[in-house]
């Protein structure tokens, strides 16, 4: 952390209160006189080529030399002094009154920012690996972390939840409260001692799920004995053993690779006055009084959301009664040990240290840290890496779900400027200019070193869900990546930046990650078997053990390459036709009876079936001519609200079935929007309708505010994607006035 004073852990001091107002001073929050905060006109944003650290200015000559830009204040929530736009009456107007907003939030490397969190289990994991690894935490970020965490906490029993808008769990309670009191909170603070009493109602830590096992006793005010085994071994079978661990997602196998040498090596940190302390808070029973083995399997309902099968049981107890006291070898223990060593390395020098997303990160810092030892360059290196996934926002500090979604927004923010017609706007020349160099600069320009070795999937020609120093290939990233190139290179006015041969790698690529059902998954074509979630352990969250198809990153893939059959007729030609009719024949299977997509990736249904209509469509199966295309256009159309928009709960996603949110949401109502466009459905009052929602919402400076959490992974966990509010309106306003005129609506 550049630019602060690193102080002790555990030691911070106090600010002065702070008065913070919401953008453009809609409103005003005064933080709890009994909570430090820093000074939210100190903090810098710097963003180096994509890599993105926040910076807080100790002195006055610093802010003086480093003035705060408009995209800092507006991620603080700092007033903004924009002039209001003119009123926009018609969809164009709206579009360009948003762009008017986003574009001044656009960072020097052409791409956008934003908070990516929504998790609440990140955090943890930060502070506990820098509290063992003795990292010391600079004053400013322990302040606001703090402040963060009071400012999530549940209003109604003060626990904390798997998530920002979750209940509370085991889980997020017993690992945030851990967190409040590293940095300092004191166990008699009564919003301390109302989330004790929630966790302490679930049946304290010992109910935690194995995640939060591993990591108390990682801090050692929990024994080893609690958590359930994760063998390094493993690393040791053979390729073709079917539930080695190459064959499972990438998630999943880069977050057991660390935690399996941590356990193997039985880590706990030295016991000292304030974990002794917590052993006695974190439980509903004396510490010295509790069997820790007869709790490996003890688990609150809140945080069982996929029970453990009776086959990981029963391995379970195996490992725990045979294997490990009376017949795993000491040899073979430290073979197991120096392999998975030698992956994290891998990882971690592929990866810059950046890693594949915070989970493992925090897990490799820890495992370098055992390894090389407290004064190593890789625990050096690692440290340096931390910053690139916090964040600070008007609430405090949150950790990052990856190093950013650079890439990923910026290449939709071209699309949306594109799709309404703008790009040609003298106006938003320099704009998308500079986006367009910023991917350019980001695409991946040679695979892993050791790619076979370490399980890497292709990547050259790829670009990653953020940066290309993090460098994972991701279907979709590089799907709509190479779509903005390919329709900002095409027009008039803007540089031919990533040559045809750069394109054709990204082609090749995208061909390598078609599963055998023809649908695409994320990271990886799909390796292992689905008989492999019977392994899942992780327990809060489901369908993590292998790469699946999803609607969303099939859609990206197909679109991606009709975009570029158009572009280049000749290249790999039989190639892409054949992906294209596997690809297209899984979305057709993969619609639901009631005429619906399951969304993986964002909430949920009106997410996942703005894709998949959007893939038939470019094939020319619209409303018209197609039965499927009319049922997904009657789903949608049913669950219209009487405001005209659409919004639709989280809840969707733990349960499989449509639950409707209490509201309209602005970016869901736009996903159905464009779904029904794509559809060309008649019905064009439905449309005028959501779409006046829209320019309604919108505030006099182009904005629109943030509303209910947008994002999801593996079923269960909520992430946010604030950008979103800007890029799928100005999308759909654009395309709406492409299709039926730019007409008054207001």
């Amino acid at each position: 952390m550049a630019r602060t004073k690193q102080v002790p852990l555990g030691k911070v001091n106090g600010y002065s209160d702070y008065k913070e107002k919401k953008p453009n001073g809609t409103a005003t929050v005064t933080i709890d006189a009994v909570d430090p905060a820093t000074d939210l006109e100190r903090w810098r944003l710097l963003d180096e080529r994509g890599r993105q650290t926040w910076h807080y200015l100790e002195t006055d000559e610093q802010v003086k030399t480093w003035p705060q830009s408009t995209a800092d204040r507006y991620h603080l929530g700092l007033p903004l002094d924009l002039p209001d736009l003119p009123k926009a009456k018609s969809p164009l107007a709206s579009a360009h009154n948003a762009l008017s907003f986003f574009s001044k939030l656009q960072l020097p490397p052409g791409n956008w920012a934003c908070e990516y969190g929504g998790p609440m289990f990140l955090l943890p994991g930060l502070v506990i690996a820098w509290y063992v690894t003795e990292t010391p935490i600079p004053e400013p970020v322990a302040t606001e972390i703090k402040r963060y965490l009071f400012a999530r906490q549940h209003p109604q029993d003060g626990g904390w939840g798997l998530h920002i808008e979750g209940e509370s769990t085991v889980f997020g309670t017993a690992m945030n409260y851990v967190v409040q009191r590293i940095l300092g909170a004191s166990e008699e603070d009564t919003r301390m001692v109302k989330a004790r009493s929630t966790l302490h109602q679930l049946g304290g830590a010992v109910n935690g799920p194995h995640w939060a096992k591993f990591w108390l006793s990682v801090l050692g005010v929990m024994e080893w004995s609690a958590v359930n085994p994760v063998p390094p071994e493993l690393w040791l079978f053979p390729d073709w053993v079917p539930l080695a661990p190459w064959r499972w997602w990438i998630h999943m196998r880069q977050v057991f690779l660390p935690m399996s040498y941590i356990a193997s090596r039985g880590f706990t940190y030295p016991l000292n006055p304030l974990t002794r302390q917590l052993r006695e808070e974190l439980y509903t029973q004396p510490y010295s009084s509790i069997s820790f083995l007869s709790h490996r399997n003890s688990i609150s309902p809140r945080d069982n959301y996929h029970p453990k099968t009776f086959v990981l049981n029963t391995i379970n107890w195996a490992l725990v009664n045979v294997w490990v006291p009376y017949l795993r070898p000491y040899s073979l223990t430290k073979r197991a040990e120096t392999w998975a060593f030698d992956l994290i390395k891998s990882e971690d020098e592929n990866t810059g240290y950046a890693n594949l997303g915070p989970v493992n990160a925090v897990m490799n810092l820890v495992a370098c840290y055992i390894h090389d030892g407290p004064d190593s360059k890789s625990v050096k290196l690692h440290r340096e890496r931390m910053w690139d996934f916090v964040w600070i926002k008007n609430e405090g500090m949150l950790m990052n779900g990856t190093n950013g979604v650079q890439t990923w927004d910026t290449a939709f923010l071209i699309q949306a400027v594109v799709e309404a017609g703008l790009a040609e706007d003298p106006k938003w020349r320099p704009m998308l200019t500079k986006a367009l160099e910023f991917l350019d600069d980001q695409q991946i320009r040679e695979d892993c070193a050791g790619l076979d070795v370490c399980y890497r999937q292709r990547r050259k020609g790829a670009w990653a869900f953020s940066t290309r120093e993090q460098g994972y290939t991701v279907s979709d990233a590089t799907s709509e990546a190479l779509k903005a190139v390919l329709l900002l290179q095409q027009l008039p006015g803007y540089p031919k930046l990533v040559s045809e041969e750069r394109i054709q790698d990204a082609i090749d690529t995208l061909l390598t990650m078609q599963n055998a059902s023809g649908g695409f998954a994320t990271y990886e074509p799909q390796r292992g078997s689905e008989y492999l979630e019977w392994l899942n352990a992780a327990e809060v969250f489901s369908r993590i053990m292998i790469e699946y198809d999803y609607p969303e990153c099939t859609t990206a893939v197909v679109t991606a390459l009709s975009l570029f059959s158009q572009h280049n007729p000749t290249y790999r030609k039989d190639d892409i036709a054949k992906a294209k009719v596997a690809a297209l024949k899984y979305i057709r299977k993969a619609q639901r009876p009631d005429g619906s997509w399951f969304g993986s990736w964002g909430v949920c249904f009106t997410y996942a079936g703005m894709f998949a209509i959007e893939s038939l469509a470019s094939v020319g199966e619209t409303y018209a001519n197609s039965a499927r295309v009319r049922k997904a256009c009657e789903f949608f159309i049913a669950r219209q609200k009487e405001d005209g928009g659409w919004g639709e709960s989280y809840k969707s996603c733990e349960t499989e079935v449509y639950v409707q949110h209490e509201k309209s949401q602005v970016v869901q109502t736009c996903w159905v929007l464009l779904g029904l466009m794509e559809a060309k459905c008649p019905d064009r009052e439905v449309i005028e309708r959501g779409i006046r929602l829209v320019m309604g919402r919108q505030r006099a400076n182009g904005e629109w505010k943030q509303e209910a959490i947008e994002g999801v992974f593996n079923k269960s966990c909520m992430i946010s994607y604030p950008n979103y509010k800007f890029i799928f309106p100005i999308k759909a306003l654009g395309m709406f006035a492409k299709r039926y005129g730019d007409v008054e609506l207001l």
